[in-house]
């Protein structure tokens, strides 16, 4: 029986006796150290974040952006670097709009996150405009998943972010492959999901692109990380232990 209150909880006093043996102080001993344990965590990537700052040799910070994606990187903290990434990399690129020829106008694309990584918004983690795209942020190994996803947005197409090394075109093999099965042979179904998969984007791709980027972008990608990894932890970027 736990009651939050307020931003706390209160734990019912039969759970904190083990016989007729008081271990409530031994209790908060242990959520103590474990609380400890969680904000030397959270901090260590600020941490980082403020050493790359720091560095005025633009390959030496492209380098530690490099090593923070790897396939065994916390869930929420990949998708934060994932996007900043993405983020500028698409804000370099224009597009053309206009409801007639001599209405055309040049806008940029402009990459959203849609929430918190952990947020039940439907499957979709970052949104384009003014095109239009859904990007989820998701792992390998869970190819049932994939189209769970694509369920939630009604087959719109979706470009897949993916925490792995493997090439984009193994992945889209692979994907591609299982949809067939479960498909079990109905063409419609086959159609439907394959023409959803808009885009495959993996750490290649990601990295690739980090190469690619100028220094001002460089920059902002670090300053990006920072600044939803401190909102995603619900630290005060004004008031934070700089």
């Amino acid at each position: 029986m736990i009651i939050a209150d307020n931003g706390k909880y209160l734990l019912h006093i039969d759970y904190l006796y083990v016989g007729d043996r008081d271990i409530s102080k031994t209790a908060c001993k242990i959520i103590e150290k474990y609380i400890d344990l969680l904000i030397a965590k959270d901090y260590s990537l600020i941490n980082v974040l403020k050493q790359m700052q720091k560095l005025t040799n633009y390959s030496e910070k492209k380098q530690q952006i490099n090593s923070l994606l790897v396939e065994d990187a916390e869930a929420r903290i990949f998708e934060i670097i994932s996007y900043a990434i993405l983020k500028n990399h698409y804000k370099n690129m224009d597009v053309y709009f206009g409801y007639s020829l001599d209405a055309i106008h040049k806008e940029k694309l402009q990459l959203y996150k849609t929430g918190r990584t952990n947020a039940n918004d439907g499957g979709i983690d970052f949104v384009m405009r003014p095109v239009g795209r859904f990007f989820q942020v998701t792992e390998v190994d869970n190819y049932d998943k994939y189209l769970l996803d694509i369920d939630k947005v009604m087959h719109f197409p979706i470009s897949f972010v993916i925490k792995t090394k493997l090439s984009k075109e193994y992945i889209l093999y692979k994907l591609n492959e299982y949809i067939d099965v479960r498909a079990n042979g109905m063409r419609i179904i086959e159609e439907r999901y394959h023409k959803a998969i808009e885009e495959i984007i993996t750490i290649n791709e990601l990295q690739q692109w980090i190469a690619e980027l100028n220094n001002n972008d460089i920059d902002n990608i670090i300053r990006d990380i920072d600044i939803y990894y401190k909102f995603e932890m619900n630290i005060d970027i004004g008031h934070d232990n700089n």
